[in-house]
């Protein structure tokens, strides 16, 4: 049953007499999928679909794009489809939604079923403005331009209170002095300091813990000392206090980086970096329901 149609049922039970909990009941539906037809007038709900089928076509001339995408890759995000359409066509302008309805088309019409995955949660409340960093490390496994396998490993920041993230990639472990050089340029990506960094147990950073203290490496603790940072490292007991930092860890991998071709570690960083300002930073966030920022952190 299509929109339209669940509309006109919807419609047609309630003039018979059917409480809405029954019309719920018997068409298989959540109440509130009720409530929310009932509010749309007749000529509401026949200009909205039509819109939707309008807006559909524009993705016309990308459907067999689309398609080889989705017969490759059948695991494939509509998020992900949008980000690598507007990779590729520059001037292309497309809502989220209109990518899912398209791509679901799609999905029906060619038989094409989709992996779910467990959707992400962020068990803490928003920090103040520029109060907060979370920084954490991940890694992939990539399909080169010859067909092999390459392990990539990254590091990525986020702005607990906006979302507002930085990554940077390389095709080997980092260092201690990597990580120093990335938190370097992380600070001039967000043109400022938060007022505190949350990490988790990283042995680049952290050596021991010693009756509850954490011992820094000589490396960081320098950096620490000569940045005047306020650091907080998350117990392994205690992941909620990084959850921010975990999902956009989560992000890179399946929307960055999933199903990519690497080709250099320079090319693929510039990717990063675009794929920040294309996707990355510039969504509507689920939570926050706004756009990503810098805002509140000190001048460097």
């Amino acid at each position: 049953m299509d929109k339209w149609e669940m509309y006109m049922e919807i419609q047609q039970l309630i003039k018979k007499g059917f409480s809405k909990s029954k019309v719920a009941e018997k068409l298989g539906i959540s109440r509130l999928t009720v409530y929310r037809n009932l509010k749309r007038s007749p000529s509401e709900m026949s200009d909205w679909v039509e819109s939707l089928q309008t807006r559909r076509k524009k993705l016309d001339p990308y459907k067999e794009l689309i398609l080889y995408w989705l017969t490759e890759h059948p695991d494939m995000s509509a998020a992900q489809v949008q980000d690598w359409l507007q990779e590729r066509y520059k001037s292309l302008e497309i809502g989220e939604s209109t990518v899912r309805a398209y791509v679901q088309d799609l999905r029906n019409e060619y038989k094409i079923a989709k992996e779910t995955s467990p959707r992400d949660y962020e068990a803490i409340p928003d920090s103040p403005m520029g109060e907060q960093i979370q920084v954490d490390f991940g890694f992939t496994k990539q399909r080169t331009i010859n067909n092999k396998e390459v392990k990539l490993s990254f590091i990525a920041f986020v702005l607990s209170n906006s979302r507002y993230k930085y990554k940077e990639w390389l095709d080997r472990p980092f260092t201690t002095e990597d990580v120093i050089r990335a938190h370097e340029n992380a600070f001039k990506w967000f043109e400022g300091i938060s007022r505190e960094l949350v990490y988790d147990q990283d042995s680049l950073i952290v050596v021991s813990e010693n009756g509850g203290d954490l011992i820094l490496t000589k490396e960081f603790q320098q950096y620490k000392d000569t940045r005047k940072l306020n650091l907080r490292v998350c117990r392994k007991a205690d992941p909620e206090s990084k959850g921010r930092i975990e999902n956009v860890v989560g992000f890179i991998k399946h929307n960055f980086a999933k199903h990519r071709v690497f080709h250099n570690i320079d090319s693929w960083n510039e990717q990063g970096w675009e794929w920040l300002n294309r996707t990355g930073n510039y969504k509507i966030h689920n939570t926050t329901k706004k756009k990503t920022s810098r805002s509140g952190l000190s001048t460097l």
